[in-house]
């Protein structure tokens, strides 16, 4: 019994590693397929939470230095002449990592495309911005790329500032409200290089205009229709072989599955009339049985 009770420790220890290899295996196979279809590098980059631990704790992930380096190196070690898929799945992240990113996918000769199955918020779409295409699901978003400081929107300081006036508002709030503006215009400006000459001075400026502004919250999806208006290069050929990807990063196990339905496909529910003109006409009786 002690034996036995051993040995099923040592597999629920050693489960959520087979399980994480068996991922990363499956995840790859599909990158290369991906990248065998489009002739392109494939790059992917998606936070989700992940059960990383023996003891399946989930760790929020979001765009940081380290995923920087591991991108710009991807990026670098792609030929000139080699485009670039970069299937982005995030919340965003630090703006000085996701800026690297970006100004990187701007630098490659051949043609870059973002890939949004879901969404790329904040950082994400900045990374998005220097795409020559941005391919979008129907239902997913990019989101506004304004700056924000100390957990505050810097637009919304700045109108804070505005409707108060300067005399009834402490030193600190001042100091924070001139270090928004100078983030709104970094950013803006940043927003109009990784555009470059794909797009012209005056779309780039606009478009820099409407995604740093702060006419948004920070967390508002910015649809397909929404993208097409604003002036960006966007598309909704996202390959199927994406989406596939998307369910070899799940979220941490959960005691009851929160969506569910049927692979099957639905079939409609026969009424008692069409199931009577469908029906055999039956045999006529003989007349002595029906005596």
């Amino acid at each position: 019994m002690f034996d036995i009770v051993w040995i099923v420790l040592l597999v629920m220890l050693l489960q959520p590693v087979v399980q994480r290899r068996l991922l990363m295996s499956a995840r790859r196979r599909l990158r290369l397929q991906l990248e065998r279809e489009r002739g392109s590098r494939v790059i992917l980059l998606v936070h989700r939470q992940e059960t990383f631990s023996l003891f399946g704790l989930p760790l929020m992930r979001y765009i940081d230095i380290q995923d920087a380096e591991e991108v710009i190196h991807a990026i670098r070690n792609t030929p000139d002449e080699v485009p670039i898929d970069i299937v982005l799945h995030t919340p965003g992240g630090l703006a000085l990592a996701s800026l690297q990113i970006a100004r990187a996918l701007a630098r490659h000769p051949a043609k870059v495309t973002a890939l949004v199955p879901h969404y790329a918020m904040s950082g994400g779409t900045l990374i998005a911005l220097a795409a020559d295409q941005i391919e979008m699901c129907e239902h997913a978003a990019l989101g506004p790329v304004d700056p924000q400081l100390g957990g505050y929107s810097a637009a919304s300081v700045l109108r804070a500032v505005e409707r108060q006036g300067d005399r009834s508002i402490d030193t600190d709030f001042l100091i924070l409200a001139d270090q928004a503006e100078m983030a709104i215009e970094q950013l803006r400006r940043s927003v109009v290089q990784l555009l470059g000459d794909r797009y012209r001075d005056d779309l780039a400026e606009l478009i820099a205009d409407e995604l740093s502004r702060g006419q948004w919250t920070h967390d508002y999806p910015i649809t397909l229709e929404e993208v097409e208006r604003i002036g960006l290069h966007v598309g909704s050929a996202v390959p199927e072989a994406v989406l596939e990807m998307m369910r070899l990063y799940p979220q941490p196990a959960r005691g009851l599955r929160s969506v569910e339905y049927s692979g099957r496909r639905p079939m409609a529910e026969p009424d008692a009339d069409s199931e009577a003109e469908r029906a055999p006409p039956r045999a006529r009786e003989p007349a002595d049985q029906q005596r």
